[in-house]
Parts: C-alpha cells; structure tokens; sequence
C-alpha cells in the first residue's frame, strides 16, 4: 500500500444548544483547501435507518438486468450476485434519504459556508462494494453545472467508514482557487480531466468514520480508487447551492422555486466572475459519471493509483 498521500485534516463539530457550528479552523480549511471533513453529525440510529434502507435497494436491484431511472449498475451485475454502484436520485426514492438532504445539522453546516439560502440541484449515494466498487476519475462538478456565482458545495454523508482502503474521497488541496480544467475528448464532454499534463501528486485523503461527512467545493478537483478492501463504502451525496445562484443552462422558475431547502427564491440571481467551460457539445454516454467516464481513452489517476492498493 501507497501510504505517501496525505491524510486531510478532520474534525468533530461543536455544538451550542441545537445548532451545530463549525469552528474558525474548519471553516479556514475550506476556504482554504476547498473541502472540510467533519465527524459525528449524523447519529448512530440516522447510520442504522440509512444502512437499512440502502441494504432495501440492493435487494430490490436483483429484479432488474439494466441500469434505469434509479438504479446505476456495475458490470457484472445479476439476480445472484447484485451489483448496484449509484442510486440515481435517492431523496425521490425514499423519506429516509429525503429527511437527511433536510438535516437541521446538515444544513447549518452549509449555511456557514454558502449562506442561509439553500437550495439543491442534484443528489445520489455511490456504492463501492467491497472487492470490485468502481473509481469515480478526477473531476470538478463545475465542469457539468456551472452557475453565475460558484457558492456551491458537494455533502458526502459516510454511510459507512469511508477510508483509504475502502476507496476514500481524494480532493486536491487549493484546486478550487484554479482554472476550471478540460473534461472533453474528442469534441464532446467526458465528465473527467483530459489534459495531458494533470498531475494529482498533491491529492489528500479523505478519511471519516460513519455519521460523519465530507464537503467540497463546487470547483475542487476529486475522485476516489476503487474499493480494495472487502468492506462497502457508500456515500450520500448531496449538492447544496447558495439560493441566489442561477446555472447558466436552463432552469424553469418552477423548477428553481421547489428545489429551495431554506429561504426564498429570487429572481436576481448574483453574478461573480468565475472560470467556465459549459458541458457541450454533449456528452456521447449518458446515465451517470460512470457511464459518461467510460469513454475515457485511459486514467486519470496518476500519483494517486497507488492509494489502496
């Protein structure tokens, strides 16, 4: 094993009666580093009825042979030996997952870092079954939803431990402050880096025991190894917007009205200048990160591929 990558700072939140603050150090990383690891947010029992839920889903793939409008599958999956890799949309799927993207702990998390207008614009749990979970290649959510203003952030809620062995997030320190990078081959976007010269030697882990959560910044560079080792690592992934930012694809004000988890709409969206390259011409696989990141003509790890092996 590869244990040269750094370990990212983590830390434990504190509280003041019900609300849950994170401190100045943490907050600085953030903005620093462009993520935070945080433990203890979500309690044992929320663990407990998250893993049960999701052990639901996994029974209930065996009854379909292709990924659809929920279920995202791995090769090689079958009735006898299910291989779910991503819930396409799990809040719509069921209350349980729908009840944690509205977590009171959550939500004044985001709101010291984004403000206290928040909506959603995507959400999905990544399943990295132990032996064979899928890499997710280095990527910046930017590249496929870029917004007039980049107060946007990524929640990964750890279902399970999340550490290096089991395919741990990996984020690059700083890469949030930097360019947005090329993630199109061949003329059509491939939803990860392609430029030649992308080196991730710098890359940090993202280690957190379950109930804890990782965030990221809308613009910083990450992925994850597959799962080596024989225990699952799946992560709840919600994406939180700051309510005045508006995607510079379209969006119906229906659309933008009900996604709004705290505060209300406006329809002066705040405008900064940031880095860009829209998602087009489209991409030539659809369905999901992994689909799109199949066309790929080799990796993108480089420094990092070693991690967990």
């Amino acid at each position: 094993m590869n244990n040269s990558m750094p370990r990212g700072v983590k830390y434990s939140v504190s509280s003041k009666g019900d609300l849950v603050m994170l401190n100045d150090t943490q907050i600085e990383q953030y903005r620093e580093k462009g993520y935070v690891g945080v433990e203890g947010v979500i309690s044992a029992d929320e663990v407990a009825s998250l893993r049960r839920v999701t052990d639901e889903f996994v029974e209930r793939s065996r009854g379909i042979s292709e990924s659809d409008d929920v279920f995202d599958l791995e090769l090689g999956h079958s009735a006898n030996d299910p291989r779910l890799r991503r819930l396409k949309s799990p809040i719509n799927a069921h209350k349980v997952y729908d009840q944690t993207i509205r977590h009171d702990k959550i939500l004044d998390i985001v709101a010291q870092l984004i403000g206290p207008a928040i909506r959603t614009n995507g959400n999905k749990l990544n399943m990295k079954s132990g032996g064979f979970g899928s890499p997710v290649e280095w990527h910046q959510d930017w590249a496929f939803y870029p917004h007039t203003n980049d107060d946007l952030l990524a929640v990964g809620v750890c279902i399970d431990d999340m550490s290096e062995e089991n395919g741990c997030l990996l984020v690059v320190p700083g890469s949030h402050k930097g360019p947005i990078l090329n993630h199109h081959q061949d003329g059509c976007f491939a939803g990860a880096v392609t430029e030649e010269d992308f080196d991730d030697g710098k890359a940090e882990k993202v280690e957190l025991k379950a109930g804890g959560i990782s965030i990221h910044h809308v613009r910083a560079l990450h992925g994850s190894l597959p799962n080596a080792s024989p225990n699952p690592r799946r992560l709840l992934l919600f994406q939180y917007c700051s309510g005045d930012s508006w995607p510079l694809t379209r969006m119906e004000w229906e659309g933008y009205c009900a996604s709004f988890l705290r505060g209300e709409p406006t329809n002066q969206p705040r405008v900064r200048e940031v880095p860009v390259r829209i998602p087009m011409p489209a991409a030539k696989v659809g369905g999901s990160i992994y689909a799109t990141q199949t066309v790929l003509k080799k990796s993108t790890f480089g420094g990092a591929q070693g991690v967990g092996r």
